[in-house]
This record gives structure tokens, sequence and C-alpha cells, in this order.
């Protein structure tokens, strides 16, 4: 097995047993027979998170997903509130071909259980993922740099190998979390995005540096760009939006040059 395949295979493993009978507890019931469903998401609404019983919210797009089934895909934005809300506030960036995939809260190992449901399966030209600020915040548990960075590579092989060109946006500028206030992501962020840029270029991936484009001299969002100091408002987004666009542009192109295989 050759390296991308077999990082590809680790990031998607999963524990063959509920996490009870792996602490070596006794689980309070037996696995039904019935617990792999056909479609685990019928009847479940869109807008409910349940992280017991989908850490990862595929549900949440699941019924959008289908919705587009023959439908031709330019590019899918993956990432977390801050794509999720790039919609909200600039639905006009989202038009036909454009599809958010943006969950709020989410880490980048969520966003490689969803890639296959919300990525690949819409077959898009492109892919723009960007993902990190809750990773270092710790959303859904201690986590590594490395871990980041074995997700981001992950992801980046499920797209070559499913031939999308994928735009690496930068984790946007931040000094301060409200909901992890004693954190001070400002030196992580920068870190992060050095490792992101320099991998986009040894991948022939597209860097999206929304970071260079917002950030403030301390590495914050400044309030003009989001009084939260996390999430963009109007005016970050009206900030971000050529950025996007370029790349994009620029994924496109290559991926419809010589070389590149659908």
């Amino acid at each position: 097995m050759n390296t991308r395949l077999l990082s590809i295979a680790l990031a998607l493993a999963v524990p063959a047993a509920p996490l009870a009978a792996q602490a070596g507890q006794t689980p309070a019931s037996p696995v039904p027979e019935t617990a792999m469903l056909d479609d685990p998401c019928a009847g479940r609404p869109a807008d409910l998170y349940d992280p017991a019983a989908d850490w990862a919210w595929l549900c949440r797009y699941h019924a959008a997903n289908l919705a587009l089934a023959g439908q031709s895909i330019d590019t899918v934005f993956l990432g977390d509130s801050i794509t999720e809300g790039w919609g909200y506030a600039d639905p006009g960036m989202f038009a036909p071909g454009t599809v958010n995939r943006g969950i709020s809260g989410q880490t980048s190992p969520q966003l490689v259980l969803r890639f296959m449901a919300d990525v690949v399966g819409l077959h898009p030209r492109v892919v723009h993922l960007m993902i990190g600020t809750n990773d270092i915040a710790g959303n859904t548990g201690a986590t590594s740099p490395q871990a980041f960075k074995d997700n981001i590579r992950a992801m980046a092989d499920l797209a070559a190998a499913n031939g999308i060109m994928m735009v690496l946006g930068s984790v946007p500028p931040s000094d301060r979390m409200t909901w992890q206030p004693a954190l001070r992501p400002a030196r992580q962020i920068a870190e992060l995005n050095a490792w992101l840029k320099a991998f986009a270029a040894e991948r022939g991936l597209v860097y999206a540096d929304y970071y260079g484009a917002l950030a403030g001299a301390g590495g914050e969002l400044p309030d003009r760009y989001g009084p939260d100091g996390v999430h963009p408002n109007a005016a970050g987004y009206a900030v971000m939006r050529p950025v996007a666009l370029a790349a994009v542009a620029e994924a496109a192109a290559r991926a419809a040059g010589p070389g590149w295989q659908r």
C-alpha cells in the first residue's frame, strides 16, 4: 500500500467496538441488528445535531446532497462556521454550481469523515477546504498539530484520488476565542498557515491567503472585519471574496490543464 492510500485508510479508520467495550466496560445493551441502516438519516431533522449518533453530522447535508444528484457542481466549500457563515453573509458567493458545506464548530477529523459524502459524492471540479480554528480550540477534544496535518493530508489524498483539485484556505487570523478565554491562538494559527502554504506548494494545490488579507499587526482579526475576533462579518467576507474567487479560478484552470485526470 502506498503512503497516500495508507494515510487515507488510517484517517478513515474507526473503532470496531463501542467505546465502553474498548474501555473494558460492559455495554448497557447489545448493538441491535438494525444498527447498520440503508439510510440512517431517514426521519432525522437536518438541523438536529446528535453527537452520540452522528458525530461528524453526516445527516446535516444528506438530503441537500441527494437533491443535487445529476447536477454539475463546480466548487464545494468545506469547513466550519467561517465557511457556513459565508453563505449567510454573502449568499451571492454561492451561486448555482458553488455549494457551501460548512458546519459550525467542526474540526478537521469531522471533515475527514464528511469528505466522501459532502465533497466526493457531489463530483465537483474543485474543493475549497478551510479548517483549523476549532482544532486549535480543542472543540472535539485534545489534539496536536501533527494530527491536524495528517487530516489535511488525508483529505488532499481523497481529493486527488477522485480527480478533484483542492484550494487550501488559510486559517483566518485570531488572537482570542470567546469560548476558550484562556487561549491565545495567534502563534499557532501562524504556524499552521506556514505549513498549509508549504504543503499546498508541495502537492500542487492552490493556497488562499485569507490570513494575509485580514490579519492585524498582532495576528488578530480586526474589529472592522469581525467584532468577536474569530468570525468575519460582511466587511470581512468582502475582503475574502476576491481571494477565494482568484484561488478557485486558478484551481479550475489547473484541473483543466494537461496531465490532470478526472
